[in-house]
């Protein structure tokens, strides 16, 4: 892939770039919840989850670090599962809530709720076998997650192609700050690595396209919808070239020996 001999660091977003859901979180909310005796439709959950997650990254962002009295990240889970279940006509009775959180926190630590995005261990194993033919590269994660990350990559068996993982919990920064990309190049351990020798690859238009260009860095774009929708709504900063529906189709580009940037 000598697109990218370029590169000295290559870091990836890990929820819809790495890993997904193998069922949404509705769905699966709604079997543990039956399992405590709170039985709701799955339909409501979906939609009143997405609603407490949007209101919870607003009010106390990066899992409740940044807030003033700092919300440790159990206790931000904890709200945002408790108001989606009540909104959903379900509530959890408060004696049960503890159990029914820490079950929940540690099952998506596991398989039973991810699997790999299409192409990400394949292109995973390919860089990790440049990078033993003897090109200098180093490999991570940059992700705006909980301390629960590391559990997940070991768990999922992607940690053997890291060389590390930055949560933005730990980091005590997340994307699209220019911090936690800083941080990165710090843990990557290169000397006097420069930006414009890094790569970022996510989902998030604004978080990990704009947020890496931001810094100086190249970009790639996992995404789902059209380069005309993605242009329309985040603007023409996201080149076409740069936007690919899954990790398989940017593999099989950079395999193509395209020159993307």
């Amino acid at each position: 892939m000598r697109a990218l001999k370029r590169f000295r660091l290559i870091t990836f977003d890990v929820t819809n770039t790495l890993l997904q859901f193998r069922t949404s979180p509705g769905k699966q909310y709604g079997e543990i919840g039956a399992l405590f005796g709170a039985r709701c439709d799955n339909n409501e959950l979906a939609k009143n989850f997405k609603a407490n997650w949007y209101k919870m990254n607003r009010d106390y962002p990066n899992f409740g670090r940044e807030t003033t009295p700092q919300l440790e990240w159990q206790r931000w889970w904890r709200q945002l599962i408790s108001g989606t279940f009540a909104e959903s006509g379900a509530a959890i009775p408060e004696h049960k809530l503890d159990n029914f959180n820490n079950h929940l926190l540690e099952l998506y630590k596991t398989t039973i709720c991810w699997q790999p995005c299409n192409g990400s261990v394949e292109l995973l194993q390919q860089l990790r076998k440049a990078n033993a033919t003897g090109t200098p590269l180093k490999v991570g994660v940059i992700a705006n997650f909980d301390p629960r990350l590391a559990a997940l990559l070991h768990n999922t068996k992607l940690d053997k192609y890291l060389d590390f993982a930055l949560n933005s919990y730990e980091a005590k920064a997340e994307k699209p700050q220019a911090a936690i990309f800083e941080s990165a190049m710090a843990v990557a351990g290169l000397s006097d690595l420069k930006p414009e020798q890094c790569l970022h690859i996510g989902d998030g238009p604004t978080t990990d396209y704009l947020g890496a260009k931001q810094l100086g860095w190249h970009a790639a774009l996992v995404h789902e919808k059209s380069y005309t929708y993605l242009v329309k709504k985040y603007g023409e900063q996201i080149k076409r070239e740069h936007v690919f529906p899954s990790l398989y189709d940017f593999h099989r580009k950079l395999s193509d020996d395209a020159v993307i940037w």
